[in-house]
């Protein structure tokens, strides 16, 4: 199945998850800490309210900066725009966007892709036709593919490999930005 197709089957969990997961490996951006989005994971795997850890880690990350580039706009962006109430509705509209928003920010920091900003590849990767998109990009597709996988056979007891598949692309992200980092000084 597409990552779409996936999106359109989930569930309320899954479909938190998934947006979730976008943002957790996308933390690097934002200077977060590999923690600071731990009570969301923790209140999704309850299936208790996330407002309050929602509202901290806004906090702890803050807003969005004017002079931030393209991809820490959109990874301040997928923190916004997170519902605070996790109706269905509200998550699959969120989880869309945070599929597309990671896999653009991904676009932009692929080296491959020399930091251009293709939404049509992003789009064809997104319904099913993965070839020729530039490596980092692709791996992305593949993580969220997974932890939509993982969340549809196992439910609540596929939380804790989907955390582990988003920490694994959290490092590669992470690596990517602090290699940018170094370029640029």
């Amino acid at each position: 199945m597409s990552l779409v197709e996936l999106i359109a089957q989930a569930g309320e969990r899954g479909l938190a998850v998934s947006g979730l997961a976008c943002l957790d490996r996308c933390v690097p951006l934002l200077g977060g800490d590999d923690e600071v989005l731990r009570p969301l994971w923790a209140s999704v795997a309850e299936g208790s309210d996330w407002a309050g850890g929602l509202e901290k880690a806004r906090g702890a990350l803050g807003p969005e900066d004017s002079d931030e580039d393209e991809a820490a706009r959109l990874a301040h962006r997928m923190l916004d725009e997170a519902p605070a109430e996790r109706t269905p509705e509200a998550v699959r509209a969120w989880a869309d966007a945070c599929s597309v928003a990671s896999l653009r920010i991904h676009r932009l920091l692929d080296p491959a892709a020399d930091g251009t900003d293709d939404t049509g590849d992003v789009e064809a990767g997104r319904t099913g036709d993965a070839e020729g998109l530039p490596p980092l990009v692709a791996a992305e597709l593949r993580r969220q593919t997974v932890v939509l996988e993982l969340l549809a056979e196992h439910g609540a007891n596929g939380l804790r490999r989907a955390l582990d598949v988003s920490v694994e692309g959290r490092r590669v992200l992470s690596a990517v930005v602090s290699r940018r980092a170094r370029g640029r000084g």
